[in-house]
């Protein structure tokens, strides 16, 4: 029998049954400004559909399912025949359905794909981020099988299609297939040249034997894989079919699954290849240059991700300050809780706004887009990816103990804030990555340069940032040591520049002078008092 001893109050309700994307202005700012008008009303429509079923109660409720009941691996079947299976929970299986039928894959095929699935993955991602790796890596093979016509004429119309067909069976009896990835080994992690799976030639043309292991494999439940290996002509890639053509099983020796920090939803796998059947993709000695147009596109969605994250953690942090009352009145009235709110919306709208402007330089797809996206890929990774852990404890925070609490969901934003940073190439490689474009390709600094410049004589506090950021650029000894300062700069200064020409003057003034004008402490919570941090704030509050 329940107790009466006293009644509860000033609780905050969930937030659930609400437009995930339309209740998020910079993203809806950032669709409308990157699309052809002529889709507009058909893209917002069904960025809208998905922004309904992600702030839904039920499908919230898969999220909280698929990270509470991580995948199973199952290495032989009753009768001891080996089947290397990963078992998922229903509602993973929902969660990656509804993804595929979203688009999430389709972005090739489609007129302003890159926007559109942008925005979505950013939507997508706020429910559960653990089905966004097979959504990421489907999506990301399509440029890498472009280097071999014959095979992206089979193989891309199924990594296109927005029908999820789960079953392990041959690609070509399925209506959509999915896309693994496995390129580093144990002894060299992002040093894939140190990779030592061999790969000898069979009597088929392009066909070969593999035989070694991976050590990172993502999403192993997948159709097909493509991986790294030495070949006689040097490293090369190569895709690995799950299942043959005669619907037999490739040789694909799952050892075990990672026991993850975060991302618990998703199988990440050991994986050993003994006779295993590979066609190889592009020409032999050029893996990297084969697969560096999918690293480029999972490193962009490893941005994405990380906005997704962080707007979902400050989504939470001002609803709830929004609803919660302490010491006499609302907390996002406090003065001191408001500077936070407003410091963490900084991040968000500024991750936001970059992502998309990235994703919108892909469909563009210009010599001087490209180039652009050449040096700002890595530094927004690097970067973006670097401030959303802070950004998602910070939020954490906002909640008191109850964000330290299971049921709040923030502990899981938490876990997972660390990953994007980590996967597809760690800080340092993106910094170095920077450089690469620095010192090999001129034109990427000059497509960076045309695009930071058109917000040039509109801040003075831009100004000077650029002004600094030339000043470093001018002098590159020992750049090496000062790859992390570069790759910082030029991420932050591009935000700044994007922010001016297009967001608030409220939003691009607080940013300015915090970011780049060296007004804002370490902390969160540290911006100039004397700013509109209420509006600031007012902006980010998840309302539709």
């Amino acid at each position: 029998m329940a107790g009466s001893t006293h009644s509860v109050s000033n609780q905050v309700p969930p937030l659930v049954g609400y437009d995930v994307f339309t209740a998020d202005r910079a993203l809806t700012a950032g669709v409308e400004r990157h699309l052809d008008p002529e889709l507009l009303d058909e893209v917002l429509g069904e960025l809208s559909a998905l922004g309904r079923a992600s702030g839904a109660a039920q499908v919230q409720e898969w999220g909280v399912r698929a990270n509470e009941n991580p995948p199973r691996l199952r290495t032989h079947d009753r009768y001891g025949e080996r089947i290397d299976e990963v078992d998922f929970h229903p509602s993973w299986h929902r969660l990656l359905g509804k993804g595929v039928s979203a688009g999430l894959t389709a972005a090739w095929a489609r007129p302003g794909g890159h926007v559109r699935r942008a925005a979505a993955f950013l939507v997508w991602t706020q429910v559960e981020a653990g089905n966004g790796c097979p959504l990421s890596m489907t999506h990301a093979a399509v440029p890498a099988l472009r280097t071999d016509p014959e095979l992206a004429a089979e193989w891309e119309p199924r990594l296109t299609s927005m029908v999820y067909d789960r079953e392990l069976r041959p690609a070509h009896l399925k209506a959509g297939a999915l896309f693994g990835m496995g390129m580093t080994e144990k002894q060299g992690g992002s040093d894939v040249r140190a990779n030592t799976t061999s790969a000898r030639p069979l009597a088929e043309d392009g066909t070969y034997e593999l035989t070694g292991h991976k050590w990172f494999c993502s999403a192993p439940m997948s159709d097909g894989f493509l991986v790294l290996a030495q070949a006689p002509g040097g490293l090369t890639c190569f895709l690995v079919p799950r299942v043959l053509a005669d619907g037999t099983r490739n040789v694909f020796l799952v050892q075990r699954l990672k026991d993850k920090l975060g991302n618990r939803s998703n199988a990440s796998a050991e994986v050993e290849f003994d006779g295993t059947w590979a066609r190889r993709v592009g020409e032999e000695g050029r893996g990297v240059r084969t697969i560096i147009g999918m690293v480029a596109a999972t490193r962009l969605d490893c941005v994405l991700g990380s906005a997704g994250l962080m707007r979902q953690a400050v989504a939470q942090a001002v609803h709830h300050c929004t609803h919660r009352e302490a010491f006499g009145g609302k907390l996002v009235d406090k003065p001191l809780m408001r500077n936070v709110l407003a410091d963490l919306a900084l991040e968000s709208e500024a991750a936001t706004t970059l992502a998309l402007r990235l994703a919108a330089a892909y469909d563009d797809g210009g010599e001087q887009e490209r180039a652009l996206l050449r040096i700002a890929v890595p530094a927004a990774k690097y970067w973006v990816t670097k401030r959303c852990p802070p950004v998602a404890v910070e939020a954490a925070e906002c909640l008191g103990g109850n964000g330290y609490v299971e049921e709040s969901g923030m502990p899981r934003l938490v876990r997972e804030s660390p990953l994007n940073s980590v996967w597809e190439g760690a800080g340092n490689v993106q910094a170095l990555d920077v450089l690469r474009a620095l010192q090999r390709e001129p034109g990427a600094l000059d497509a960076y340069l045309r695009e930071v410049g058109q917000a040039r004589g509109a801040d003075h506090r831009l100004d000077g940032a650029i002004k600094n950021l030339l000043t470093e650029l001018a002098d590159l000894e020992g750049v090496e040591g000062r790859a992390r300062r570069l790759a910082e700069r030029l991420a932050l200064v591009l935000q700044g520049s994007l922010l001016v020409r297009f967001a608030p003057p409220q939003v691009a003034d607080a940013f300015c002078a915090a970011r780049l004008g060296g007004d804002g402490g370490a902390a969160f919570g540290t911006l100039p008092h004397t700013l509109d941090l209420a509006a600031v704030v007012e902006r980010a509050r998840p309302v539709s």
